[in-house]
């Protein structure tokens, strides 16, 4: 079983402020060790359930968070960025068994968590077919496109409650709950345990029935917190202005609003 993990750290439990996520600002070192902790259980969970081949995106930030002396040495470590298309999933392809999400939020535009936002802080909101997007639709869409199934996601509760609603079946644990600006957290040692035992789960079933169907076409919006990036981001081939503050694409080819969103909304 090869097994492709993407690691957030926004979803990571004890992280509730933007300085926690941010190098060089308070509580950001701490924030890391979590990140590593939960990325590391869910690793064990994998190898207990015959993962032999493991490859961690650290997503976060510069890609440059986890301790790689504190994960196991089936795991590899993709750390920085390519900047390619893929994002947050870069290197999967067909010949993963599954993706596991560790550490993940909710999206911009909703609730949930004081820190939601769908890949950059300065777009207010992204829509696919009108639903607000998160991190995880993107890549439950990019994995579903190369025929890779999502069989778990870690991270708060909103974001949790979001990936059944696209995929009944995923395994979910929350490892924390917001509201407002505050989250209430599980103890770091319990949520790290509870991941190790979700992915364990998650890979021990039939990993064929965690497949989604992908929609035959894909309508998105993106609503940018200044007109001035909507102004430039319009002139991306195929895109439009739909008003001061909001750029519209359409494809039936997902890899085609992949490529979109690389130039209007990744950077």
């Amino acid at each position: 079983m090869k097994l492709y993990l993407s690691a957030d750290i926004e979803g990571v439990t004890g992280v509730t402020h933007w300085d926690e996520a941010t190098p060089g600002k308070p509580g950001y070192n701490d924030a890391c060790r979590q990140m590593t902790e939960e990325v590391r259980a869910a690793c064990e969970g994998a190898i207990d359930a015959g993962a032999e081949e493991i490859v961690v995106q650290d997503a976060h930030e510069f890609g440059r968070n986890i301790d790689m002396n504190r994960m196991p040495e089936a795991a590899k470590i993709i750390r920085g960025w390519s900047d390619h298309p893929l994002c947050m999933l870069q290197g999967l392809d067909e010949s993963f068994s599954a993706v596991a999400l560790v550490g993940h939020h909710t999206a911009s535009g909703s609730s949930g968590s004081p820190l939601f936002h769908t890949i950059s802080t300065q777009t207010a909101s992204l829509k696919i077919n009108g639903r607000l997007a998160s991190e995880y639709l993107i890549m439950q869409y990019s994995a579903a496109f190369l025929g890779v199934p999502v069989v778990f996601l870690s991270g708060d509760r909103a974001v949790c409650e979001e990936a059944k609603t696209v995929n009944p079946i995923i395994r979910t644990t929350a490892v924390k709950e917001g509201t407002g600006n505050s989250m209430i957290h599980l103890h770091p040692v319990l949520a790290a345990r509870r991941i190790r035992e979700g992915v364990l789960d998650a890979l021990s079933a039939d990993l064929s029935s965690y497949a989604i169907a992908l929609p035959e076409r894909f309508d998105v919006e993106i609503a940018y917190r200044h007109h001035g990036r909507a102004f430039k981001m319009g002139f991306y081939p195929g895109a439009r202005r739909v008003d001061d503050f909001t750029v519209a694409f359409g494809s039936d080819d997902w890899f085609e609003v992949l490529r979109m969103l690389a130039f209007t909304a990744f950077n």
